[in-house]
């Protein structure tokens, strides 16, 4: 994606930033989650989504299976190597080894990430070492 391009999913994600934390939520100021603030960015870069997410517990985080998250965003996002990863990239996370990725957070400047956080709202905030060791992928949005 160019460097405009990235500057305007920055820009979008910047404007989800206090929209409360919704299960399956995706709508500006209303309420999502992670998967629900990247939808969101989509839709106003590109339009319709290009598949619908299907249902998912609050606590697919906790289990083991199929790697959705990683399949849909290798079906429709463009896979890049983590260190090249830009403001208004995309990162996906996994909390186990072997399990499958399940948070996903865009990359703000200065070392932080604009994400859904359970329990509060869309924030920015640092992208701790803790956190880094569990990036499973890293995305841009196609032009």
């Amino acid at each position: 994606m160019s460097e405009g391009r990235r500057a305007l999913a920055l820009e979008i994600a910047r404007d989800w930033l206090g929209t409360p934390y919704r299960h399956q939520g995706s709508a500006k100021g209303i309420g999502c989650d992670c998967l629900g603030l990247i939808r969101g960015i989509w839709r106003e870069l590109r339009g319709a989504e290009p598949e619908e997410p299907g249902a998912y517990a609050t606590t697919w985080s906790l289990r083991a299976g199929p790697d959705r998250l990683m399949a849909a965003a290798e079906r429709h996002l463009m896979p890049i190597d983590v260190a090249s990863a830009l403001s208004g990239d995309v990162l996906l996370f996994r909390w186990r080894i072997g399990a499958p990725a399940t948070h996903c957070a865009v990359v703000d400047e200065g070392g932080r990430i604009i994400h859904a956080y359970q329990g509060a709202s869309v924030v920015s905030t640092a992208l701790p070492n803790s956190w880094r060791g569990r990036i499973a992928g890293a995305f841009r949005f196609p032009e």
